[in-house]
């Protein structure tokens, strides 16, 4: 799994199965399939299974993992022998120490109990709080008062270097009313007060007093919690009484000034240590202050119902006992309300609810076999009952690229195609954006117009003129159980494909009578593609694959009875492109100046040349036959005389315009990258080809978008690079030079300003309206 040795293995199609695949393999590796491990993408392909159900696409790459032999047996009950003893003594320590950690956890309960059992206030004698009195305590992390009670009182040890002298600091232990989770918290005298009882009246309030309020940092409006505030002004009118103060959050350094206090009636006094001593005997809960709400969505109502701060299921406040709390969300669900419910609260540590947890059945590991798909099943492959291999051909591959120079709802050429362009598959022409569907003849959306159609020939009542042409809509035919193609069976409507050409036109849309264009060469471009299933009814059409003609505008639609009898929507479409057309004379030297000859996928001329072989060595090599094939005089001489080498095609130089010129030598920054770029121009189109590799994102893999020129003049997209300045990776992602944490991403912008692309103002894609350097450069050269 070095990856040195990498083989090519042909004549496969999608339904062939992994072990059929493991004995190809064993032909090219020498390994045997028990020995084999074959990953694709992360997974483990395992036997009984197809190559389509692992999405394996064409030119894609299985990894090989040899496996080692297995040590004999001997060797395993030995390594057996010598493990058994420590493992047994492991076993015995564990015991003893679940044994021990038991026994410790049993002394906490017990003074839990006994603190609980002195309700009555009693005098420790020193300090001014009694054990069990109720007090005000404060919080070190927010600086906000809470309601506490005292728990225990003690004295702090001194340690060696403090004088005998100096006063013995005095440690409270409190628990907070409201948060018992808590636990007992020792607190310092100065962070405990007696529990506030007065209320102060408007009139009583005046500019600089020390008082506690209720105040909520987050959101002003709402109530929260109790802080110490100095007010800062009194303001009174007819209508509102309001009061600003200063909020202390804990240290007199951190305040927060000029805020309003919402709550103006329950504004207390702060007590004095020693004033609880003039309050009412007794040790009565004093009346309890109003804090924010733990659930803001609820208020904490006790009659509303709430799925957030309750059961996530039914929302009724009842059963806190028998609730669980996942450990993802946060939410809580009762036992009861679980799907299967619960008897009781399971013993686990961790706990996840249905839509947290992750099904361990659903996780297919290492040596399991895949779980059936849902949306392969309902495929029309998976329902049909025929033997036919559909897996084989070009039919079915998915793109291997996809265009991103340009999005799919883009009118007009395709940068970088120039007319005459030929492709042997379809798939092709959608790798290449020309046309993006594999199977569909009409390109486009219903509520915006037609990108491009494929001309193939598939309807009789289509009429090829060159320039122009009547092209039949889409619909009208049975094409259940996945078929390509049926005979007419039903009417068209204007509707889905067929609205959408009709769109194209520059006229009111009419689906009743369709409608004719008076200025046709106003409407909305099509980009035409020839088939060459069309040859057998028009000239135009190639001799072999597909061809793009260029740009067509629609003249007019109309509705007819076709040659099958029924209804059919037709369209006239008419050329109106400033390249020329591939079949005229000027049309056919560009084509022989640009080079362009058809274009095969990658590795399909090699694999058709090895099945060549194959089959033309077959009929000598096979002994059983009772007659054998004439060798002719010609196929002799053709052994014996070596293969002519095929003369190369001159191709025409790729050629700037003085404006290209200008914007290259504008970019000093990425001079080293344009120099490489220019010396493919003698390659013809095949420069545009290069001076996309040059400038991709490393990242994203795409061709760079708002540019970042790095120091090290390498080129990154903006967006990229501040999601690696994200992770705390500070370095440039092509060759590691520390960029710093403050680096200055200032976009490799044109000084002139951006630019936008002709034909292209109605895109809503940044990527096409806002062209920055290189970018603008290599779309403008295209």
């Amino acid at each position: 799994m070095d990856g040195k040795n990498t083989h090519r293995v042909d004549s496969l199609s999608k339904l062939t199965k992994v072990d059929e695949l493991r004995v190809k393999i064993m032909e090219l590796f020498d390994v045997e399939p028990e020995r084999q491990r074959l990953f694709y993408r992360g997974k483990q392909m395992e036997d009984g299974h197809t190559i389509f159900d692992y999405n394996v696409g064409l030119n894609d790459i299985v990894q090989l993992m040899v496996r080692q032999m297995a040590p004999p047996a001997e060797v395993v009950k030995d390594k057996e022998a010598e493990l058994s003893d420590s493992d047994s003594g492991c076993g015995s320590t564990q015991s003893e120490s679940d044994k021990n950690s038991t026994q410790g956890e049993e002394v906490p309960a017990a003074s839990t109990s006994a603190e609980a059992a002195a309700p009555e206030l009693v005098d420790p004698g020193f300090g001014h709080y009694k054990i069990n009195e109720f007090v005000d305590a404060r919080d070190l992390n927010m600086g906000a008062w809470f309601e506490a009670q005292v728990v225990n009182v003690t004295k702090a040890e001194k340690t060696e270097g403090e004088m005998e002298t100096q006063p013995e600091e005095i440690i409270y232990h409190v628990k907070y009313e409201d948060y018992p989770e808590n636990g007992v918290v020792k607190m310092a005298a100065k962070e405990i007060r007696p529990r506030a009882r007065t209320v102060y009246q408007w009139h009583q309030l005046e500019p600089g007093m020390i008082v506690m309020v209720n105040y909520n940092p987050d959101d002003p409006k709402e109530r929260g919690f109790w802080y110490d505030a100095e007010i800062q002004r009194v303001r009174e009118t007819r209508t509102i009484r309001e009061i600003y103060a200063k909020i202390r959050l804990g240290n007199a350094e951190d305040s927060l000034n000029d805020c309003r206090i919402m709550f103006i009636t329950e504004i207390y006094k702060i007590e004095e240590p020693g004033s609880q001593n003039d309050a009412p005997t007794g040790n009565e809960s004093p009346l309890k202050r109003s804090n924010g709400p733990e659930c803001k969505h609820c208020k904490d109502d006790l009659k509303k119902n709430c799925r957030l701060c309750n059961c996530h299921v039914c929302g009724i406040k009842q059963d806190p006992d028998k609730q669980l709390l996942c450990d993802e969300c946060d939410m809580a669900y009762h036992t009861y309300c679980l799907n299967p419910p619960l008897t009781s609260i399971p013993e686990d540590e961790d706990w996840y609810c249905p839509n947290c947890r992750n099904d361990s059945s659903e996780v297919v590991r290492a040596g399991e076999k895949l779980k059936e798909s849902k949306k392969k099943s309902k495929m029309a492959s998976a329902n049909s009952s025929t033997q036919r291999d559909w897996g084989k051909g070009m039919a079915c591959v998915g793109r291997t690229k996809q265009c991103t120079i340009v999005p799919s709802n883009h009118y007009g050429p395709i940068p970088g195609v120039p007319v005459g362009s030929l492709w042997k598959f379809r798939v092709q022409v959608s790798e290449a954006g020309v046309h993006r569907p594999h199977v569909a003849g009409i390109h486009g959306r219903s509520n915006d117009g037609a990108y491009s159609l494929v001309l193939a020939g598939g309807y009789e009542d289509d009429v090829d003129d060159g320039n122009e042409f009547t092209y039949t809509g889409s619909g009208g035919r049975d094409l259940s159980g996945n078929k390509r193609t049926a005979e007419q069976s039903c009417d068209q409507t204007l509707t889905h494909m067929n609205r959408a050409l009709a769109l194209n036109c520059n006229v009111s849309f009419n689906a009743k009578n369709g409608a004719e264009a008076k200025n046709w060469k106003d409407g909305k471009p099509v980009r035409v593609v020839r088939n060459s299933k069309g040859a057998k009814h028009s000239k135009y059409a190639p001799e072999e694959g597909n061809r793009y003609d260029g740009i067509y505008k629609v003249v007019k639609y109309w509705p007819e009875k076709g040659k099958s009898g029924f209804l059919v929507w037709r369209y006239l479409l008419r050329r109106d492109d400033s390249e020329s057309a591939p079949w005229s004379k000027d049309g056919k030297e560009r084509i022989k100046k640009l080079g362009l000859i058809l274009q095969y996928p990658a590795g399909y001329q090699k694999e058709k040349e090895n099945k060549n072989e194959v089959e033309d060595g077959t009929p000598e090599d096979t002994p059983n036959k009772s007659k054998r094939k004439r060798k002719s005089q010609g196929s002799e001489s053709a052994k014996s005389s070596p293969a002519k080498t095929p003369k190369k095609t001159k191709v025409e130089a790729y050629k700037l315009t003085k404006e290209q010129k200008a914007l290259i030598k504008s970019d000093e920054l990425n001079k080293k990258v344009w120099d490489e770029a220019m010396q493919s121009l003698s390659l013809g189109p095949k420069f545009l080809t290069h001076v996309e590799e040059v400038f991709l994102c490393i990242c994203c893999q795409e061709v760079v978008f708002q540019p970042i020129t790095t120091e090290c003049h390498h080129n990154v997209c903006r967006e990229c690079l501040q999601r690696s300045f994200r992770a705390d990776v500070f370095t440039c992602p092509a060759c590691r030079h520390d960029l710093g944490k403050n680096y200055s991403m200032a976009i490799n912008q044109i000084e002139t300003g951006p630019r936008v692309l002709k034909n292209d103002t109605s895109s809503t894609d940044p990527r096409r309206r806002v062209i920055y350097f290189a970018q603008e450069i290599r779309l403008h050269i295209f």
